[in-house]
This record gives C-alpha cells, sequence and structure tokens, in this order.
C-alpha cells in the first residue's frame, strides 16, 4: 500500500508509477461507488480551501463536487477577495489555511502572474513550503497534475491496450495566448505509462527544454518513443490519440509578454491559422483513435465542430474524470492514515 497522506501534488513527475497507479486504482472504484450511490464519507467534516488566482469553469466545479460526494466541504477563495494584493505573503496565508482547514488548492497562471514563466510554479510551492497541510496544484504554468490523472484515467477508459499507442499534442491556432501546463503535463504522464508521443508544432512553438528532456528519459524508461515535429500531417497518420490545443509561443514564454508583446504573439499565431484539427485530418488517424481536450476549447480555431461533437471526441467524459481522479486525490492526501 502506498502512503500519500499529507503529501502534496504538484506535478504527476513528482509522484512515483506505485503511487500513480494506487490513485488511478481508486479513482476507478469511486467512479463505479458514485454511480452506485455507494461512497463512503472518506472526509467526513473535511475542508478543502481553493484559492483561485485566475478563473475557471471546470477545475472548481469537479473540486467542490468531488469534496462534496466525498461528505467535506470545498471553500471558494477569489484571491481578489483576500489581502494578497495589498501585499500579503504566501507563507502567511498557508499557514493560515492550515489551522482553518485540511488541504489547499492553488489555481495559477498567464494574466495572473504576467505571464511570466515559472512563477506561477513557483508561488504555489512557496505555499507548499510553508503549509502543513496537502496543497494541490490545480493548474499553474508549468504544470497541471489532476488534467493529467483525468486524461491518463480516461486514456485507460478508452484503450485499455494503451502501451504502445501513439498521442499527439498538436499545437492548434487561437487568438488566446495559452501557458503551457496542460500540454507539459499531458507529455510527461502519457510518455510514462509506455504511450509514444509526439509534439507537433510550427517552428516557434516549442515547449520548456527542460520539460522536454524529462519525458524523453520517462519514455526511455517505459519502452515508449518521444518526438518533437512540425509535419503535423504525418504526425497525425495513424494516431491513436490526438489533442489539440493552441499554446504561447516560445518567444513570448521566455521573454515574457511585456518584453515580446501582445500584439507580436497574436501576429505569429495567425501565420499558422490553418492548424486546425479538421475532419480531413481527422481520418488521417486510426480508425478507433479518440479526440481529447482539457477545454474550454475554441471551436472553429483549434478545431472544427464537426470534429468536436463527432465520434471520435471523448472530451465530456474526459471532463468528468476530473471529478473522479480529484476524488482519489483528496482521500489519498486528506483521508485518515
Amino acid at each position: 500500500m502506498v502512503e500519500l497522506y499529507g503529501r502534496d501534488l504538484i506535478t504527476t513527475q513528482e509522484w512515483s508509477r506505485e503511487e500513480l497507479d494506487a490513485t488511478f486504482e481508486l479513482a476507478k472504484d469511486l467512479k463505479k461507488k458514485y454511480y452506485a450511490h455507494k461512497l463512503q464519507s472518506l472526509l467526513k467534516d473535511k475542508t478543502f480551501f481553493m484559492l483561485f488566482y485566475n478563473t475557471s469553469t471546470r477545475t472548481r466545479a469537479s473540486f467542490e463536487a468531488a469534496m462534496t460526494a466525498l461528505g467535506g466541504h470545498a471553500q471558494f477563495v477569489d484571491v481578489t477577495t483576500t489581502r494578497a494584493g495589498e501585499g500579503e505573503l504566501p507563507k502567511d496565508m498557508a499557514r493560515m489555511y492550515e489551522r482553518y482547514g485540511h488541504g489547499l488548492g492553488i489555481r495559477i497562471l498567464e494574466s495572473a502572474v504576467n505571464y511570466v514563466y515559472g512563477k506561477g510554479n513557483a508561488m504555489i510551492r512557496e505555499y507548499a513550503e510553508h503549509c502543513e497541510v496537502p496543497v494541490i496544484d490545480m493548474a499553474d504554468d508549468v504544470y497541471h497534475p489532476c488534467q493529467g490523472l483525468a486524461d491518463m484515467l480516461t486514456v485507460q477508459e478508452k484503450i485499455p491496450k494503451y502501451q504502445g499507442k501513439r498521442y499527439v499534442i498538436m499545437w492548434a491556432y487561437s487568438d488566446k495566448i495559452r501557458s503551457w501546463g496542460s500540454v507539459q503535463e499531458e507529455a510527461l504522464i502519457m510518455s510514462r505509462y509506455g504511450i509514444d508521443v509526439s509534439v507537433a508544432a510550427p517552428k516557434g512553438f516549442e515547449l520548456d527544454p527542460k520539460i522536454m528532456d524529462l519525458c524523453r528519459k520517462n519514455a526511455k524508461a517505459s519502452g515508449a518513443e518521444f518526438e518533437i515535429t512540425d509535419d503535423l500531417k504525418s504526425a497525425l497518420e495513424g494516431a491513436h490519440i490526438v489533442f489539440p490545443r493552441s499554446w504561447a509561443s516560445h518567444a513570448c514564454v521566455m521573454q515574457g509578454m511585456d518584453k515580446f508583446g501582445k500584439a507580436n504573439e497574436i501576429k505569429l499565431h495567425e501565420k499558422y491559422r490553418d492548424w486546425i484539427l479538421n475532419q480531413e485530418l481527422v481520418d488521417r488517424m486510426d480508425p478507433k483513435s479518440i479526440i481529447m481536450h482539457v477545454l474550454p476549447v475554441f471551436r472553429g480555431q483549434e478545431a472544427t465542430d464537426e470534429v468536436m461533437d463527432g465520434s471520435h471526441s471523448v472530451i465530456y467524459d474526459q471532463a468528468e474524470n476530473r471529478l473522479h481522479a480529484q476524488m482519489a486525490v483528496l482521500a489519498l492526501t486528506m483521508g485518515e492514515k
């Protein structure tokens, strides 16, 4: 049995395969019990504080639903309603929340850190350093562990014999500027589970080279392959899982939005408006392939309605699995020893 009580979750890369496997097994068990109305109050009388520096659709809803399902309470805190903006330090806030509750989730990325790469992740680690209760990363500019867990759970459900299958993380056009957390977390966790990962993106949209090196090491250890390419059509040929999503350029992320300029970033994105997942590209994929997306998907930009609403799409099952994966994480890190 693994022991995760009191552990932080800042990236899946910092949990062992054994710990991740235990999380998936519990998530599957809790999902069955959820539908059978047989869930136990594993977190009765426990409170999970959720500190949001950024807005959210699924993250807040899924964590609140998870805590309710397990008999506990999730308390939403919009950071603008706190004194953080007036200079209150993360260590003081962390020590306060640990006295009031049993876990702390934090979401901080993009505009909340002015697109300064790594600042969001560093803030979460600062909270974790001074907090005696588990700190759960609810998305930052480098990682998104809860999304990664939900997506690996979805792959295991939809493609049980997933080892050796090919997962394409496809850059897709959008007029929105999004950080790297979700796509990097996908590459990290999929490469640990023996799935061949291809990151397909135009030149100039390369991800963090240190994270990419970790993915290569993961793939080597799991017997998988890892590649980075700008040849989208070749990458999609026979692919089993495809995830189309926009992300900020390497220059923008590494220089910072203030220095690189939002107008320059948007102009760079516009050069690749044809990077959209449409039916023609889907027809290149394996006939039994699935299309995933962490949502929100920008329809008509990242992918067409025909594709997102088509038979290959599993985006709503994937979104639901945020609930079940997070129930497992909360139960394991906050439940009784």
